[in-house]
């Protein structure tokens, strides 16, 4: 009986994710997970002890510190005056959505698409104010970049994260761009086409007049443009020492502990940014690592596995499961559960990157695909703009076909 609860709570856990909502109770994805993990526990599927060994604490110091730099980032205004500095090149509204999806993407791929996605919404809805833009097209056109640029990078993303520390990709800051900036660069020339053809009023010649956005606090903004040169130096740290030393391992967790520095330390606001971090969302990857890890002891797919005519770790099928199943459930749980499987499998280096790459495109099909959508929704939604369910899959469904088109036909003629 033992065997078959965490199946059983696995299929309400991802319904639950789904739909949000039952009768006028609605669900938040942090508490349905951490009702999830709280039954295997409860019911005994899962052991108090083999539960706290399966949380990854890499991954939750990880999250915990770049919440605390990308909370600090925004606090300040400092990302805000960025964004300003990067926009006020373009000269069109062809021009601007060019910088949002290019910088959305490479911001998306170090900052991670929900922090993007949290701040980047306000600064959307104030250039469609204020140049008369469709918010519409700009909140897609945010959606597709956080999106499609953060599957370049081991911390654009959770799923991303948790396939370069679980997935034994080795020197991910290395080895992600490497297998997925092409076809990640030819899926951010797709967003704009599509976006260009479905708003083709939109694009006009007009010339656009830009303000500049004041820092609120300069202190603060002070401490995180250094937290973001630390960054962005132990990245290249990283990367150099990959290929210089290999045996060398500077772990993903360690450059966000110290990049966090400047800012734990030497505000006086530390507190106040720790409050306002993403607790549920760090709730929710404990719950996550809790039910994953009952759903395996269970021996449920491993008994699928050897029974299936289906080439689980072929490249065109991970990819295509990842988007397929991701609009069902979080990708981030397809993912934690994927992981073992194709571990199991002897999956090779280039189908962790195919399992990275169609479980973050899928976030481009549908709503639900990805955290961040909502997010942008939300966001949208207390400012008196939104995005349906339609509106989305219209642009959505043909692009990220087409996306998983360019990133199956890379990735399967990569050597394994």
């Amino acid at each position: 009986m033992n065997t078959l609860i965490p199946i059983v709570v696995l299929i309400i856990v991802f319904l639950l994710i789904a739909v949000r909502k039952i009768g006028n109770v609605n669900f938040r994805i942090w508490q349905v997970m951490l009702l999830g993990a709280a039954t295997v526990l409860v019911t005994g599927a899962i052991t108090p002890q083999d539960a706290l060994a399966s949380i990854n604490l890499d991954v939750m110091l990880f999250l915990f510190f770049m919440f605390v730099i990308g909370e600090a980032v925004a606090e300040s205004g400092y990302l805000y005056h960025l964004s300003h500095r990067l926009f006020s090149r373009a000269e069109s509204v062809r021009h601007l959505v060019v910088l949002i999806l290019v910088g959305g993407g490479v911001l998306s791929a170090l900052l991670m698409n929900d922090t993007l996605a949290v701040v980047g919404t306000p600064l959307m809805l104030y250039f469609a104010r204020r140049h008369g833009i469709s918010p519409k097209l700009l909140l897609l056109a945010l959606a597709f970049a956080v999106t499609t640029g953060s599957v370049v990078s081991p911390i654009g993303n959770p799923q991303n994260l948790l396939v370069a520390l679980s997935g034994s990709v080795p020197d991910p800051f290395v080895t992600f761009p490497l297998y997925l900036a092409v076809p990640t660069a030819i899926s951010l020339l797709l967003a704009y086409g599509f976006l260009a053809r479905a708003f083709p009023g939109e694009f006009h010649t007009t010339a656009l007049v830009h303000r500049e956005e004041e820092i609120r606090d300069p202190t603060l903004a002070s401490l995180s443009r250094l937290s973001l040169i630390l960054l962005v130096l132990l990245i290249g740290a990283q990367v150099v020492a990959a290929m210089l030393v290999p045996e060398f391992d500077l772990r993903v967790t360690w450059i966000a502990v110290v990049a966090a520095i400047p800012v734990l330390v030497g505000s006086r606001r530390r507190f106040e940014l720790i409050r306002r971090i993403d607790w549920p969302t760090l709730a929710f990857f404990a719950g996550l690592f809790v039910l994953m890890a009952s759903v395996w002891q269970s021996g449920f797919f491993q008994s699928l596995i050897e029974g299936s005519s289906l080439d689980l770790a072929a490249i065109p099928v991970i990819v295509v499961m990842g988007v397929v199943v991701s609009q069902f459930v979080s990708n981030v749980p397809f993912v934690a559960l994927a992981l073992p499987v194709l571990s199991h499998l002897g999956s090779s280096t280039v189908g962790m990157m195919a399992l990275a790459a169609g479980s973050t495109i899928a976030g481009n099909m549908l709503i639900l695909g990805a955290a961040s959508n909502v997010i942008i929704i939300q966001c949208a939604e207390r400012e008196g703009e939104t995005l349906t369910f339609g509106e989305f899959a219209r642009i959505g469904v043909p692009l990220t076909i087409a996306q998983t088109a360019v990133y199956v036909l890379f990735l399967t003629l990569l050597p394994a």
